[in-house]
């Protein structure tokens, strides 16, 4: 009897990444990286004449597809696997990334008419353009009814469905009018492969206010938002909420002829590239937080019942793994940190240091960055170059980098930015439990996890907390993977469950990181100064950072 295979796509936020997986071992035996052609637009359309205004980031659906007719093919190809071999699909996606089509699955971009509005286009997970909506949403939730915001740790973030729709609606209602369907882009590539519309659970639950027992906010509350909200839920989503873990449909024979795959192929249901990770590491039991870190950072874990923690993204029920409440929160500046800084503070000198040591940039500043011992430098930051997703939920915080002088070397300000990314992990690991969710494990997935040791070691110290580490390259693809297979059920060669899954194939590698007692005595000293300013800028103690950005704003706009 020939092996099985399942194909699991991973929709990053620069690139597409599919990863063939064997069902019966979770070897991994292909993989394949498409790079996206248009990226991601923070200035201007593809006509390259219309400008984007402050804190936009738009995508091209067009990408997408180009993801699966590139990767797929690839990895069959690489491998040699038949396609009759290989059983299941899944995908997941950075969410919320949503976009406006029309009752077909057209995107509003794809439409002449509609090239050069904004609006038309895919607002990626991090488009903050839409934060006015959720300032104002928020207010309106809370008076509205406080139970609206509680599961989202008191505050909607801008991050997310319901003010992306509110922006349209109010800046562009011509869009708004003329969308059937206002889709995560996880759904609508669900919707290509298998031709059925489907809404997963696991976006609904924590990016568009839906939950399992009480569905989406009144009618009523949508119109205080905004009169032409109403009835967005019947009206732009329109759809019965699928669980997580289901199957969606089936290879279409105009996907098949896309991807290289047989019509009929089962296809899973959408999810979100953090919360598929989590049974690719083992875990399917609670107080084990996974933080998926790249561009940013994801964490989720399992909890036994339902609590409230300030700053959380969203607590969900079976949002993760049937059975269980999924937790999420997350930090919205991890990898885009680091390559802010390489890109707009390091001298030309240490470039040419690199090439002649035959490294690359973040090579050479790891390298003379470990020299240093903790608190050497004397310098603390916050990790809010693109705002703060957990624990205070506002996008409108910028970065704050303490302790500068003439003698500063650039490996010192990257190590303590790499410093403040793990205070702020720890920061969301202490809001956990002290709102009652313990947290007794920690493991961490993605490239940076991978092939960072040093990084992970100052995790482990900062947390004071061993740290296993996803034995998958490709955490979220092979997760997307399992869920393929589970979508296949056990009659055709793969699972009933994702728990089932996830004892044959969740893996974490042998060697994991522990902390160093001698560090963390001085990290739990900095810690300290990173609250008292985390606390200072974050919590009302002073707004300059808003100020600030409104004044930017006045003066880009004149």
């Amino acid at each position: 009897m020939n092996k099985k295979y399942s194909i699991g796509v991973d929709f990053g936020s620069l690139s597409g990444r599919a990863v063939l997986v064997e069902v019966d071992s979770g070897k991994e035996v292909a993989s394949s990286t498409f790079d996206y052609p248009h990226a991601v637009m923070y200035e201007y359309l593809p006509d390259g004449e219309t400008r984007l205004g402050v804190d936009w980031a738009l995508q091209h659906p067009q990408d997408y597809l180009d993801v699966l007719s590139n990767t797929i093919p690839d990895v069959l190809r690489d491998s040699g696997v038949k396609p009759e071999d290989v059983i299941g699909v899944g995908i997941d996606f950075t969410a919320c990334t949503v976009l406006p089509v029309k009752s077909d699955g057209t995107p509003l971009c794809f439409i002449d008419e509609y090239i050069s509005n904004p609006h038309a286009y895919v607002k990626l997970w991090k488009h903050h353009a839409a934060q006015k909506y959720a300032n104002k949403l928020n207010e309106i939730a809370e008076s509205f009814d406080k139970d609206l915001l509680g599961r989202y740790g008191g505050k909607i973030s801008s991050e997310w469905m319901i003010p992306k729709a509110w922006q349209i609606a109010e800046d562009a209602p011509e869009i708004y009018d003329e969308m059937d369907k206002f889709i995560e882009a996880a759904d609508w590539v669900i919707w290509r492969l298998t031709g059925v519309e489907t809404r997963n659970s696991c976006t609904a639950g924590y990016k568009a206010m839906w939950n399992k027992k009480t569905g989406f906010p009144p009618k009523e509350f949508f119109k205080a938002l905004n009169p032409k909200l109403e009835n967005f839920v019947d009206e732009k989503i329109g759809c019965e909420i699928t669980p997580i873990g289901e199957k969606a449909g089936e290879i279409t024979k105009e996907a098949a002829k896309l991807t290289g795959l047989l019509p009929g192929t089962a296809v899973a249901v959408a999810n979100v590239d953090a919360h598929v990770s989590l049974p690719a590491v083992g875990v399917t039991t609670p107080g084990k937080m996974l933080m998926i870190i790249g561009t940013s950072t994801c964490d989720v874990l399992l909890g036994s019942e339902e609590k409230i923690v300030p700053g959380m993204c969203g607590v969900v029920e079976d949002g993760i793994i049937s059975g269980y409440l999924g937790y999420e929160a997350g930090q919205s500046c991890v990898g885009d940190h680091f390559d802010w800084f390489v890109k707009n503070c390091v001298p030309e000198s240490y470039y040419k240091d690199a090439k002649a040591m035959n490294m690359n940039i973040h090579q050479l500043l790891r390298t003379r960055a470990e020299k240093q011992k903790p608190g050497e430098s004397g310098l603390v930051a916050l990790d809010w170059w693109n705002g703060n997703r957990s624990v205070l939920v506002d996008v409108d915080l910028t970065g704050v980098m303490i302790g500068l002088n003439l003698l500063t070397r650039p490996e010192e300000i990257y190590r303590a930015l790499i410093e403040a990314t793990a205070y702020g992990t720890r920061k969301i690991i202490d809001t956990f439990e002290k709102n009652g969710v313990p947290i007794t494990e920690l493991y961490a997935a993605g490239g940076i996890a991978e092939k960072d040791a040093f990084m992970m070691q100052i995790y482990a110290d900062v947390t004071n907390r061993d740290i296993k580490i996803s034995a998958s390259s490709q955490t979220p693809a092979f997760g997307s993977a399992m869920f393929g297979a589970v979508a296949a059920g056990k009659v055709n060669g793969g699972y009933d469950s994702i728990k089932e899954c996830a004892e044959v194939m969740g893996k974490v590698k042998a060697h994991y990181y522990k902390p160093i007692a001698e560090n963390v005595e001085i990290y739990n000293n900095l810690y300290d100064e990173y609250t008292i300013l985390h606390d200072y800028f974050g919590k009302g103690g002073n707004d300059v950072m808003k100020r600030l950005k409104e004044i930017k704003k006045q003066v880009k706009n004149k």
